[in-house]
């Protein structure tokens, strides 16, 4: 890797940010859709949808990992991390297609299948390019709040790709007619969704591959050496045994199986709990791409003036409870009825609220993730990337699977019927439904924040990873302010204990 580094041009951050929104078209359409459309159109049972999911979630388990490794180790003329990008582009696209387009006539075990084969094509070649993108974040930005910026632009790429996407799905391509037919419950529409979704992953891959790939020469080159399985094995186990590493993934696993369960359920409650109709979903869609816009820019000064774990926290916690007051609201009997214009007047009010607060922490809480890289490298002395954001490449794909795996127990417990009409349902089933997703919610979210407390690198600690690294290889120190006041050797790495 090379020391004179031009700094980042516009364009190249431009370039790196629109790579995220190929995962977040993909995201939003299964952890929205996937469900609804295997249960609702095609007809299979929750519970049979929520297993293939987990089955799919064993396999990013096993691939995640091994993607990570092979890819810090890879040796080519397009460095580590291109070549497993480009060739991500055309297989994840299509198989993201086909997903959303399986063949008349099959029967339950044709279809279960069918939906397996397409979800572990879409889950393998999502990670040859989303697992090795947010790898170079922390190459291209070492700064502490340098870093926080260019994970914001990405942020708000995906905010604005994958909500975008899903408002054109709702009044575009699953558009309701005025009569009641089509909508989200026709299968005619979701050919056109794929196909323009599907064009849309492939030609954000591209650009964002082929617009970073003049920065090859500045990233970090795959070691020199000859490894065994056997120490292979040693070196991720040493990598991963880090305090800051394990707390971040707790955090991220909670935080990701309850955004999971809550986007899964999120059209279910649109539609069936507060009867809102497609458009009115439409809308509030739209005023979240407002919203998490608002948080992803806010993040980085959030995170100037209380630090990236103390920032966090205080949205995460707010985050929370605005998003279960409109539905705790309900159960007590205080929110306006179905219909009116001030139940939806609020809604909204509270969808740019929170999502205003969930986008800055993710902003935080993938940065925070980012700092981990050099503190397992002081400790261990190797580069690693690729294997510590695999934990958060996999914990993203939770959304879709372990999240949607609760969502389908919910409404296997309460028993939500197939064909199920807005305004129709009834009334002890949509009052469970809110029961249910409450503590559901509130413990899983709860508990991530109890975990991100626990988080030990802050600024401080952080310039100091860096200042270690450059006395290492002998590079001057990254930043001309005046070195902080001289701190004890680093203990050895010691297994977390909450």
């Amino acid at each position: 890797m090379s020391d004179s580094r031009p700094p980042l041009s516009l364009a190249t951050k431009l370039f790196y940010a629109v790579g995220a929104v190929a995962n977040a078209v993909k995201l939003r359409g299964l952890s929205t859709f996937l469900m609804l459309f295997y249960n609702q159109v095609v007809g299979l049972p929750p519970t049979t949808v929520t297993f293939v999911l987990m089955i799919a979630l064993v396999f990013d388990a096993i691939v995640d990992p091994l993607v990570g490794q092979i890819s810090d180790n890879f040796k080519s003329r397009l460095g580590r991390r291109h070549p497993f990008m480009y060739a991500a582009a055309i297989p994840v696209s299509v198989a993201f297609y086909m997903l959303w387009n399986p063949p008349s006539g099959l029967s339950d075990g044709q279809m279960v299948a069918y939906l397996l084969a397409c979800l572990l094509t879409v889950r393998l070649f999502d990670t040859f390019f989303e697992l090795p993108h947010s790898t170079l974040a922390p190459e291209l930005a070492k700064d502490y709040d340098e870093r926080t910026k260019l994970i914001s632009l990405r942020m708000l790429f995906a905010v604005i790709g994958g909500l975008g996407m899903t408002v054109l799905a709702y009044q575009v391509f699953l558009k309701e007619n005025p009569d009641g037919t089509g909508g989200v419950l026709a299968r005619d529409g979701y050919f056109a969704y794929s196909l323009c979704a599907s064009l849309l992953i492939f030609v954000c891959i591209m650009l964002s591959t082929a617009g970073t790939q003049n920065q090859i020469p500045y990233l970090r080159a795959a070691p020199n050496r000859k490894i065994t399985f056997k120490a292979m094995a040693k070196e991720v186990a040493a990598t991963l045994n880090n305090r800051a590493f394990v707390i971040a993934t707790i955090t991220g696993m909670f935080v990701a199986i309850a955004v999971g369960a809550r986007n899964a359920l999120e059209i279910y409650f649109g539609l069936y709990f507060w009867e809102l109709t497609q458009s009115q979903l439409a809308g509030l869609v739209t005023v979240s791409v407002v919203g998490s816009a608002i948080g992803v820019v806010a993040a980085p000064r959030i995170a100037q003036r209380m630090g990236k774990k103390h920032g966090a926290i205080l949205m995460f916690a707010t985050a929370l409870l605005v998003g279960v007051s409109p539905v705790v609201a309900r159960l007590f009997g205080v929110m306006p009825a179905n219909g009116t214009g001030l139940l939806y007047g609020l809604l909204i009010v509270e969808t740019v609220i929170n999502t205003a607060l969930a986008g800055g922490t993710g902003v935080l809480l993938v940065s925070l993730v980012a700092d981990v890289i050099e503190d397992a490298e002081v400790k261990t002395g190797r580069r690693s990337e690729g294997l510590l954001m695999s934990a958060d490449n996999l914990f993203k794909k939770l959304v879709s699977g372990v999240g949607v795996f609760i969502s389908g127990s919910v409404l296997a417990m309460i028993a939500f019927p197939e064909n199920a009409k807005r305004g129709q349902v009834d009334p002890e089933i949509i009052h469970n439904m809110g029961l249910i997703y409450l503590p559901v919610i509130g413990v899983l979210f709860g508990l991530g924040i109890v975990s991100l407390s626990f988080f030990n690198i802050d600024k401080a600690k952080h310039e100091d990873n860096l200042a270690r690294l450059a006395e290492r290889s002998g590079a001057p120190r990254p930043n001309p302010e005046p070195e902080p006041a001289p701190e004890p050797p680093a203990a050895s790495p010691q297994p977390f204990k909450a």
